[in-house]
C-alpha cells in the first residue's frame, strides 16, 4: 500500500463482488450490516472485511492454488509483496466464507463446508482446518475489480485500503446471512439496488453505489467477468471540495479532483443529503 507522507495510513481490506445469472439478468450479492455495527451499521455492502496477519502467513498461502508471484501480477501494486498480495486474496475468500457462507475452494462440497464452520467455531485456526479437510482456496475464480481508499479527512474516521475482487456464484452453493456481522443477504438486479436505495428502502455508500453503476452496463456475469479481465483494476480515492458552500465527495475525472482521468462510468460528485449520499443532479444521474 502507498500513501502520502502526509496522510494517515489506510488499513488494507477486501471484499468480494459476488454475481449471478438471475432470470432477468445479472445480480450481486448485498449483505445487510448490523445497525449495531460502529463501522457501517445498517448498510448493505458486498461480503469483505480487514485484511487479517493470518492471511499472509505461509499456511494459508499455501492452501491457494496459484502462486503469490502471480496474484501479485494480478493486482498490479508495485508497492505490495507477494505475501500481502496473496493475502488480501485470502481475506476476500475468507469474508466470504464467514459472511456468506459462501466457500470459493477446491472440494468444497456441502459435507466440507459445514465441517469448516465447526472446526472455526470450535476455535480451531482456519489455515489448520483447510489443510485438515483437504481444500484449497480458488483464488483463480476471483478477479480484481477496482480499489477504494477513504479519504484523509478528519470526518471520515478510520481509513481502509479496500480491493474489490469479482466472482461468480459457486455452483451447488447459497448465500446467507451469519446473524452477527450480518443480518439479510439479498440478490438484486445492479438497477434495482441503486432504485431501492434512490426510495430510501435500502443504503449504499460510494463503493457499492458506483460499483452498482459500473454493473449496470453488464446483461449478464460473462460480460462483467469480460471487462474484469480486459482491464486494470482502478484506484478510487474520493476527495471533498466545497461549491457554493456546500461539501462534496469528488472522484476521478471530476474537475476539482487531482486525478483528471475519469475512473469509472456514473457520476464524479456525490452530496451528502439527509446522511445519505446522491449524484449532485439527482439519482437520476445513476443510470445517465
Amino acid at each position: 500500500m502507498t500513501t502520502h507522507d502526509t496522510e494517515r495510513p489506510a488499513r488494507d481490506a477486501a471484499s468480494l463482488v459476488l454475481l449471478r445469472d438471475g432470470s432477468a439478468g445479472l445480480e450481486v450479492l448485498l449483505l445487510r450490516r448490523h445497525a449495531d455495527t460502529r463501522v457501517l451499521g445498517g448498510v448493505y455492502v458486498f461480503p469483505g472485511g480487514k485484511l487479517d496477519p493470518a492471511d499472509c502467513s505461509p499456511d494459508a498461502l499455501a492452501a491457494l492454488d496459484l502462486e503469490a508471484e502471480a496474484l501479485l501480477a494480478r493486482l498490479d501494486e508495485p508497492g505490495l509483496s507477494p505475501e500481502q498480495a496473496a493475502g488480501l486474496h485470502i481475506a476476500a475468500l475468507r469474508e466470504s466464507f464467514e459472511e456468506a457462507g459462501l466457500l470459493l475452494a477446491e472440494g468444497a462440497d456441502a459435507q466440507a463446508r459445514q465441517a469448516l464452520a465447526d472446526r472455526q467455531a470450535a476455535g480451531e485456526a482456519l489455515a489448520d482446518a483447510m489443510a485438515a479437510l483437504g481444500l484449497r482456496w480458488q483464488a483463480s475464480a476471483i478477479l480484481p475489480w477496482s480499489r477504494w481508499v477513504t479519504p484523509d479527512h478528519p470526518a471520515s474516521g478510520a481509513r481502509f485500503d479496500t480491493r474489490f475482487f469479482l466472482a461468480r456464484l459457486p455452483q451447488g452453493q447459497q448465500a446467507r446471512h451469519d446473524g452477527f456481522e450480518t443480518t439479510e443477504a439479498v440478490w438484486l438486479a445492479p438497477r434495482q439496488a441503486l432504485e431501492l436505495h434512490a426510495e430510501r428502502q435500502l443504503e449504499l455508500v460510494p463503493p457499492q453505489l458506483l460499483s452498482l453503476v459500473q454493473l449496470c452496463r453488464h446483461a449478464d456475469v460473462a460480460s462483467a467477468w469480460n471487462e474484469a479481465l480486459a482491464t486494470r483494476p482502478p484506484r478510487i480515492q474520493p476527495e471533498g471540495c466545497e461549491i457554493d458552500g456546500e461539501r462534496l465527495l469528488c472522484l476521478p475525472g471530476d474537475p476539482q479532483h487531482s486525478v483528471r482521468e475519469r475512473a469509472l462510468p456514473g457520476p464524479t460528485r456525490l452530496r451528502w443529503l439527509q446522511r445519505r449520499f446522491e449524484p449532485v443532479g439527482g439519482c437520476a444521474a445513476w443510470f445517465d
